[in-house]
């Protein structure tokens, strides 16, 4: 089937936290737990190296704070989210300056049904989008590569 990237970009009219995005995204059965148990957060520091982090859902105000933190703005930030109804989920990943946020579905990927080597972007864009808006969005572009 060879790789494939897949992912929707998108661009908020205001600076946005990773806060702001799971409370709003919470209200539409998305949470910060993934299926192991645990909340998983990454950042790119001024050394360019991505690190990931684990954490438990009882610390997940702290997990915020270090991806909100002023310290991290100029670096790209991002939280493992999961929808467990549609067991499904993927990251959010915060560009520095935090106006662009990209989604990578990468947790239990969800495919079209008729076509299952592309992913179901409508399905994501129709879960995460109403929450969005919510929180300032302006605009968003999906596409999928396969090579």
């Amino acid at each position: 089937m060879g790789s494939r990237d897949a992912d929707i970009d998108f661009t908020f009219t205001r600076p946005t936290t990773a806060r702001a995005l799971l409370d709003a995204l919470t209200r539409l059965g998305w949470s910060a737990v993934i299926p192991v148990g645990h909340v998983a957060y990454m950042v790119n520091d001024e050394d360019d190296s991505y690190e990931w982090y684990d954490s438990t859902p009882e610390h997940i105000d702290e997990a915020l704070a270090v991806l909100d933190s002023p310290a991290n703005l100029p670096y790209t930030v991002a939280l493992n989210v999961y929808h467990a109804e549609a067991q499904t989920g993927g990251m959010l990943m915060f560009h520095a300056g935090r106006t662009d946020v990209s989604f990578i579905p990468s947790i239990d990927r969800r495919p079209i049904p008729s076509a299952p080597a592309f992913t179901d972007l409508a399905w994501y864009l129709d879960t995460l989008v109403p929450a969005l808006v919510t929180a300032g969005l302006r605009g968003y572009e999906a596409h999928e590569v396969r090579y």
